[in-house]
């Protein structure tokens, strides 16, 4: 069986902050059968991830690849497999691809995955988990008994992540977040303990309100004032685990890059942890495992949005997502 696949393609790099939708294009390509080891999978949903604005600039200076011109946009994807060549996974197979933006792909042994059977459903193998569980085990080390507080709480990472801090034992885990909304979405849905509104402008305040003796591991995905307020709150010997600078993705302002006050990161002898998640199969595994298994016990939930409106929507979607839109793992669906 071969099919003619809709793709979204980069048109141009980014050079500011343009919205998606004047950057990507879409375009046709026919696949041929699938060969030895091959399978053609139908996508039926697609991630939307805040990175992928940074993926478009020409030079994106993170540890993965960038998108290159006239190439689809990559990132994680489910879908069913309609036909395979010789050995390679069964017709009918929920199986999760790297391969994108795409609604038909032709996908190597190596480049397609059945999806844990564990799961509700196969679109919840799209999460951010591997990045919020790596940096709470792995970089802060999170102990039982720790006050923990997450930036950016209600995006695809920081709503796992401080899922996971609860799961490992954490005593208080405080999230911030740019809506009333979103503030009661985290303690009423996914188990916070305390919610920051950071646009009300009192972020510092706010925290030390929320953690009176102190934050002992701080997951910051966000920067800015945010960083710069996690510090002053830090208790002694705090870890602080820096996943990501939004507010540098969406803001070029003076505001948009933190300072680090170097003395109170000297007195309280502060371990600062920049760290990245190459996604090795050592943090797959040891992440999907504790996923399931937490699912299963009722330990965590899956934050998502669910978008319909097939693969012409994920455009859109995106620049809604850096407009602050939506919250946890975005999903746009392909197809039924």
């Amino acid at each position: 069986m071969s099919v003619k696949a809709t793709r979204v393609t980069l048109a141009r790099h980014r050079t500011g902050t343009e919205p998606a939708t004047d950057l990507l294009t879409s375009d046709r390509v026919q696949l041929p059968d699938p060969g030895l080891g091959q399978v053609l999978v139908r996508t039926t949903h697609v991630q939307v991830a805040a990175v992928m604005a940074d993926l478009m600039l020409e030079h994106p200076n993170l540890p993965m690849a960038g998108y290159q011109l006239g190439a689809p946009v990559w990132g994680a994807a489910v879908g069913e497999v309609i036909a395979a060549g010789d050995g390679g996974l069964s017709v009918g197979t929920a199986v999760m691809h790297m391969k994108g933006w795409q609604d038909h792909v032709l996908a190597g042994p190596y480049e397609a995955f059945p999806v844990d059977p564990r799961l509700p459903e196969p679109y919840f193998a799209i999460n951010q988990g591997v990045t919020a569980h790596h940096g709470m085990v792995d970089i802060a080390r999170v102990r039982e008994g720790d006050v923990v507080f997450v930036s950016g709480a209600a995006g695809g990472v920081g709503s796992l992540a401080g899922q996971v801090a609860k799961a490992l034992g954490a005593s208080r885990v405080i999230g911030s977040a740019g809506s009333a909304a979103k503030c009661i979405y985290l303690t009423e849905v996914l188990g916070y303990d305390a919610a920051i509104n950071y646009r009300d402008g009192r972020v510092l305040a706010d925290l030390r309100e929320a953690a009176p003796e102190g934050v002992d591991v701080v997951f910051d995905t966000v920067g800015g004032e945010q960083f710069e307020a996690a510090v002053q709150a830090a208790a002694p010997g705090a870890r602080l685990a820096l996943c990501g600078a939004l507010s540098g993705q969406l803001d070029d302002g003076p505001g948009a890059h933190p300072r680090l006050d170097v003395m109170t990161a000297i007195a309280k002898d502060l371990v600062i942890l920049p760290f990245t998640t190459m996604h090795t199969p050592e943090q797959l595994q040891a992440w999907n495992s504790a996923y399931g298994s937490w699912l299963a016990e009722g330990a965590l939930v899956y934050p998502h949005t669910l978008v319909s409106g097939g693969l012409q929507a994920a455009p859109v979607v995106l620049d809604e997502l850096l407009a602050g839109t939506h919250r946890g793992n975005v999903l746009v669906q392909v197809a039924t």
